[in-house]
C-alpha cells in the first residue's frame, strides 16, 4: 500500500491491512481502544526494517508532546492545554498513565500483527521452503504438560514462520505419554500445523562398546525394543523422522562373532540395512500401512560406512531422506572444526543420491552465534532444500537460542527468495565425486574446505569423465577404475584438481600431464584456509576457464555457479572483502538478494567484469545477469 506520511492511516504494510480487514482504512476503524491506526515499532522482531515503521516510537512521543495529536492516543485534548500549570500537571500525570498503558497496547497489537505476517509468509512460500521445528520427547512431557505450554509454542511456531511440527516419542530412553503425544499433535493441527513424528534412537538398549548412548544392535532384546518404539510412533503419526543416531560402532564378542569375516564397515552397514526392514520399516507399516519414514544422516559424511550408515541401500529402503546441515562455529572449542560449506555440500552430494526424496536439512544452535547459526540455514536453502529444520524448540528458548531466532526471523523472507532462485536450477561448475562408503584416510571431509577456496564445486557420487573440470582426492580409490577415468579426463583436455593424497598413487605418465594440478593438503585439509590469494589464483584460473569464468577473492569466500544466468558470492570470513568476477562476454548485473539484510555488497560492471569493492562480513550476495 502507499507509504504517506509517518503515522497516518495509509502508513501500513499489505499483511497489516489483510490483518484488519482487507482494506488499511476500513479495517482500522476498528482497532483496539489505545491503538494508534499506523504506528509499528521500530523493533517488532521478525520483521525487516523497511517494513517496520522505524520514525514509530518518535512519531509517538511527538504526538503525546503535540496538543493537536492527543486525541490519537485516546486523550482529551481540550483541556489540558491552556489550563493553569497546575492543572496541567494534573491531568497529565493521569493521561501519562493513559499514555503508557496505550503505548503497550500499540506495541502488543503490532507485534501480533507483524508475528502473523510471518506466518502468512510462510504458509504462503511452503511449497518452496517450508520451516520446521522438533519438540523432544522431554519438551512433551516438561513443556506439554500445561495447555499455556502448548500455546506458547505454537506462538513461537508462528512468530517464526514454522508450519511444520515434529513431536517425538522416544529420546534417551524416555517413551513420551500416548495422552500427552496425541493431544499436541492435535492441537498443531487445529492451529494449522502440519504435524509428522520423530524418534531419537539413543539409550535403547544394550550399550555399545563406542560411541556413548548408542547401542549393539546384534543383540536381539535391542532390536525388539526398536520394534516396540516405531509400532508406538507409527500408532499415532503418518511420518516418522529417524534422529541422526541410527548407527552403531559396536566391537563387543557378541559383534565380532556375527561379523564372521566381514570388516568392521561391511558388517557395521549390513547389521543397520537388515535391522531398518526388519524393525522399523516393515513392522511400522504393518500398524500404519501410510506411514513414511525418514531416514537423516548425520553431518559427519566421511564415517558413514564405518558406524552402519549405508547410503546407497538406505535411501533406497527409506521413504525419504534428510540431512544434518549444522557446522556450527569453526573455533568453538566444543563444537568447532567444522567450515560452513560442508552443509551445502552434503546436503547437494545426498541430493543426487537421492533426488526427489531428499527433502529437508536440519541445524542447531550448539556453539553458534547470530551469524553463524543463520549462515547454517543460507548453506541449507542453497543447496536446494525443500524444507529447513530448526533443532529443537527447548534448545531454542536458552542460551544462544533466542538471539539466533531474532536474527533468523529477520532472513527468512530472503530465505524464500533464495529457495525460489535456487529450485531445480543445475549447478555450473567443477565435479567433485565421492563414491559412496569411500575411505578419507587423513583428507576427512576435505571438499569441505575445497569449497572455501572460490571454488564452485558441483557434488557427485561417481567419477564421470564427461566434465569440464573436476576435483578427485583421496576418495577416488573406492572406483577401481579411477585411474583410467583420471586419464580420460586430462587427455580431453580437462583440468583435473587432485590432492597430493591421491598424486601419491599416480603413475609417472600421469603425474607429469599439463592439465593436472596438486593441491597441497599434507593430510591437514583445514590448512587450506591458510592459502593466500596469491596462490589460490592459478588454481582457480585453470580450473575455471573451461567455464568462462574467472574469480578472484580471499580464502573463507565462497562461489556458487546457478543455472545459466545466477551467482552467489558468500563471505564467511570477519573482514570486509573485495572481489572480481569475470565472464568470457559481457553481463549486466542486478543484485536479486543479500543477507543479512543489512549487508552490504557493493559492485559495477563494465563488459564481462563484475568488481566487488565491498562485500561486508558474513554477507551472502545473490546476482542475475
Amino acid at each position: 500500500m502507499k507509504r504517506s506520511c509517518p503515522g497516518s492511516v495509509e502508513d501500513i504494510s499489505p499483511a497489516m491491512a489483510a490483518n484488519t480487514g482487507g482494506s488499511g482504512r476500513r479495517g482500522l476503524r476498528s482497532l483496539p481502544m489505545g491503538c494508534v491506526a499506523g504506528i509499528l515499532p521500530a523493533c517488532v522482531e521478525g520483521v525487516p526494517p523497511s517494513n517496520r515503521g522505524p520514525e514509530a516510537l518518535g512519531t509517538a512521543g511527538a504526538r503525546a508532546r503535540d496538543p493537536t495529536s492527543a486525541m490519537a492516543f485516546g486523550l482529551d485534548a481540550a483541556t489540558p492545554w491552556g489550563r493553569s500549570a497546575a492543572a496541567r500537571g494534573s491531568a497529565l500525570r493521569g493521561n501519562a498513565a493513559m499514555y503508557v498503558a496505550a503505548l503497550f497496547g500499540i506495541l502488543i497489537f503490532a507485534a501480533a500483527v507483524q508475528a502473523q505476517s510471518l506466518w502468512d509468509l510462510a504458509n504462503q512460500n511452503k511449497e518452496t521452503l517450508r520451516i520446521a521445528t522438533l519438540f523432544t520427547a522431554q519438551d512433551v512431557r516438561d513443556r506439554f504438560s500445561s495447555e499455556a505450554g502448548i500455546d506458547a509454542a505454537i506462538d513461537w511456531c508462528k512468530k517464526t514462520g514454522v508450519t511444520h511440527a515434529f513431536i517425538e516419542s522416544f529420546r534417551d530412553g524416555y517413551r513420551a505419554e500416548r495422552s500427552a503425544l496425541e493431544h499436541a499433535r492435535d492441537r498443531f493441527r487445529t492451529a494449522a500445523c502440519d504435524v509428522s513424528g520423530c524418534v531419537t534412537t539413543t539409550k535403547v538398549g544394550k550399550d555399545s562398546t563406542g560411541w556413548k548412548g548408542i547401542a549393539c544392535y546384534t543383540d536381539g532384546p535391542t532390536q525388539a525394543h526398536i520394534q516396540e518404539i516405531f509400532e508406538y510412533a507409527a500408532s499415532m503419526f503418518d511420518e516418522i523422522m529417524i534422529d541422526d543416531f541410527w548407527f552403531t560402532d559396536c566391537e563387543c564378542p557378541e559383534c565380532q562373532e556375527a561379523r564372521g569375516d566381514k570388516s568392521w564397515p561391511q558388517y557395521h552397514c549390513d547389521l543397520m540395512v537388515q535391522v531398518s526392514r526388519q524393525r522399523i520399516l516393515q513392522p511400522a507399516r504393518a500398524v500404519n500401512p501410510n506411514v513414511k519414514i525418514i531416514i537423516k544422516y548425520p553431518q559427519w559424511y566421511d564415517q558413514f560406512h564405518n558406524r552402519g550408515y549405508e547410503v546407497v541401500r538406505e535411501t533406497a529402503d527409506f521413504d525419504r531422506t534428510w540431512v544434518g546441515t549444522e557446522t556450527r562455529d569453526f573455533a568453538d572449542q566444543r563444537w568447532g572444526g567444522k567450515v560452513q560449506y560442508e552443509g551445502y555440500y552434503l546436503m547437494r552430494w545426498l541430493g543426487v543420491l537421492g533426488g526427489a526424496k531428499c527433502g529437508g536439512g536440519w541445524f542447531d544452535p550448539y556453539g553458534t552465534h547470530e551469524d553463524t547459526y543463520v549462515e547454517q540455514a543460507r548453506q541449507t536453502v542453497l543447496a536446494d532444500a525443500k524444507e529447513m529444520l530448526l533443532f529443537c524448540y527447548g534448545s531454542l528458548q536458552r542460551d544462544t537460542g533466542p538471539a539466533n531466532v531474532t536474527k533468523l526471523r529477520t532472513e527468512i523472507p530472503g530465505l524464500f527468495r533464495l529457495a525460489e532462485l535456487v529450485r531445480n536450477r543445475p549447478l555450473r561448475g567443477i565435479a567433485a565425486p565421492k563414491p559412496p562408503n569411500s575411505d578419507a584416510l587423513d583428507e576427512q571431509y576435505v571438499y569441505d574446505f575445497v569449497g572455501m577456496l572460490g571454488l564452485p564445486l558441483v557434488p557427485t557420487d561417481e567419477i564421470r569423465t564427461d566434465v569440464k573440470a573436476a576435483f578427485l582426492p583421496v576418495h577416488a580409490l573406492k572406483d577401481p577404475q579411477w585411474q583410467g577415468k583420471l586419464e580420460t579426463m586430462l587427455n580431453a583436455g580437462a583440468p583435473v584438481l587432485i590432492t597430493d593424497g591421491l598424486a601419491r598413487k599416480l603413475p609417472p605418465a600421469l603425474a607429469e600431464n599439463k592439465s593436472l594440478l596438486v593441491l597441497p593438503v599434507h593430510g591437514k585439509p583445514r590448512s587450506l584456509l591458510d592459502l593466500t590469494r596469491a596462490q589460490l589464483q592459478p588454481i582457480r584460473d585453470k580450473l575455471l576457464a573451461p567455464l568462462g569464468i574467472r574469480f578472484d577473492a580471499p580464502t573463507k569466500v565462497a562461489l556458487y555457479l546457478i543455472g545459466d544466468n545466477c551467482v552467489a558470492v558468500e563471505n564467511f570470513s570477519d573482514d570486509t572483502i573485495t572481489a572480481t568476477l569475470e565472464f568470457a562476454q559481457s553481463v549486466q548485473a542486478t543484485r536479486s538478494l543479500i543477507l543479512p539484510t543489512d549487508g552490504q555488497a557493493d559492485f559495477s560492471f563494465v563488459g564481462g567484469k563484475i568488481e566487488f569493492t565491498r562485500i561486508t562480513p558474513r554477507t551472502l550476495v545473490v546476482l542475475r545477469y
